[in-house]
This record gives structure tokens, C-alpha cells and sequence, in this order.
């Protein structure tokens, strides 16, 4: 199952890189929502090789996913993996700059399962597709306005 999202922003494209690429916002953003994140790399920075263990509840049920990047090409690409219980996603964000100050943002999502309990899950999803559209492109939005919003700060 395929995931994909687009918005364009206000940020020249170095900074929105450098913003999306600033693990330590997530992280907190994680820790306040009550998740547990743990790095397991020693990478100073993200790049190839930054790897977090994140554990959650979600539909009232402990849950473990392991995330980790496996291509970085500064400023235009990142890619993850992330693996959670047997459903193995695979993430790409796309920066394409559209003119000196402004980026768009291409997220790309495909989830494929490895056991019965994903494929079940991963059935559900499909059912409610047009609801996993409509609150990715709310994600989206948000995103597009927490950039453009620290970027108005960083200016």
C-alpha cells in the first residue's frame, strides 16, 4: 500500500532540509506525546546509518517500531525504513526548489506486511484509504506551516 503527500513552502530548500533533518525537534515532539525514543547510533548528526528504537501505545496497545535512514542526499532526499511488528514501511521525502525561496516538499510512503497480524492490519488501512489520505494532507499542512513558521523565526 502506497502513501504520498505534497506541499509547497515558503523555505529556501538548504533550510528545509536542515529543518527536516534536525532529528532532536522529532524526538521531543515524540517524548511529549509520551512515546519512548531511543537513539542507537553515535552518529553526531542524521545521515546513512541513524538508527531510533520508538516505543508507543496506540489503540491501547504497547508497540515497538525501529526507524532508521538508509539514504541521505543533502539537500534533496532522505529515505527511511521503518519496521513495526511485521509491517515494513518504507519512506522517501523529495525536496524539489521551485524558485530561490520556495521548496516543495514530496513525501512518499509504501508499507508491505510480514506476518498474518500485518497483512490483517494492512488490510484495515486499505479500507480506510480515503481516511488515511485526508489526515496525511492535514500532516502535510502542518508540516508546511511548522517550517515556514521556524524559518520566520530563524530569519
Amino acid at each position: 500500500m502506497e502513501l504520498t503527500g505534497r506541499e509547497d513552502i515558503d523555505v529556501p530548500i538548504a533550510q528545509a532540509f536542515e529543518m527536516l533533518t534536525d532529528v532532536e525537534v522529532y524526538e521531543r515532539s515524540a517524548l511529549r506525546r509520551g512515546a519512548d525514543v531511543t537513539r542507537l547510533d553515535s552518529l553526531p548528526q542524521a545521515g546513512v546509518g541513524a538508527k531510533w528504537e520508538v516505543a508507543f501505545q496506540f489503540r491501547g496497545k504497547p508497540r515497538e517500531a525501529q526507524i532508521e535512514i538508509t539514504g541521505f542526499d543533502a539537500p534533496n532526499e532522505i529515505e527511511m525504513k521503518a519496521i513495526l511488528q511485521g509491517l515494513e514501511t518504507d519512506i522517501k521525502i523529495e525536496l524539489v526548489a521551485l524558485s530561490r525561496t520556495r521548496t516543495r516538499i514530496q513525501f512518499w510512503s509504501g508499507m508491505k506486511a510480514n506476518s498474518l497480524s500485518a497483512r490483517l492490519l494492512l488490510q484495515s488501512l486499505k479500507l480506510a484509504r480515503g481516511n488515511l489520505n485526508k489526515r496525511m494532507a492535514k500532516r502535510m499542512a502542518a508540516l508546511r506551516d511548522d517550517l515556514e513558521d521556524r524559518y520566520a523565526r530563524m530569519a
